[in-house]
């Protein structure tokens, strides 16, 4: 992940920052406390709603595609291949986990929201 404008701390400002997925990465069901505006650049983002992560409910964003998910939206996302996404938002920033065991912060290793799929 790379900060490219902005600070996602700053209340009422906004960022946007890049992510750089590899294939079989996972986002659990999660929501943030603003709009989240994605940009797929590159590669193919899978993503759904509700509180619990089913692949079956995903929808494919190919390169060039726009999603806006509300505030509090309960979401998911995974790929399947190396996957570029641009987020932009207004601050400040959260993500909050249905599932707090998904939280890679309540791990000993710490993390950024991102699970290897098995």
């Amino acid at each position: 992940m790379a900060v490219i404008e902005g600070d996602p701390a700053a209340a009422g400002k906004l960022f946007t920052f890049r992510f750089r997925f590899p294939a079989g990465y996972r986002i659990p069901p999660h929501f943030h406390p603003a709009d989240e505006h994605v940009t797929v650049l590159s590669g193919e983002l899978l993503m759904g709603m509700g509180e619990k992560f089913d692949a079956s409910k995903a929808q494919a964003l190919p390169p060039g595609s726009f999603a806006v998910m509300p505030a509090t939206l309960r979401h998911f996302a995974f790929t399947r291949q190396p996957t570029e996404v641009q987020i932009h938002a207004v601050g400040p920033w959260g993500i909050t986990y249905v599932n707090p065991e998904d939280d890679p912060r309540n791990t000993a290793t710490g993390g950024a929201g991102m699970q290897k799929q098995p």
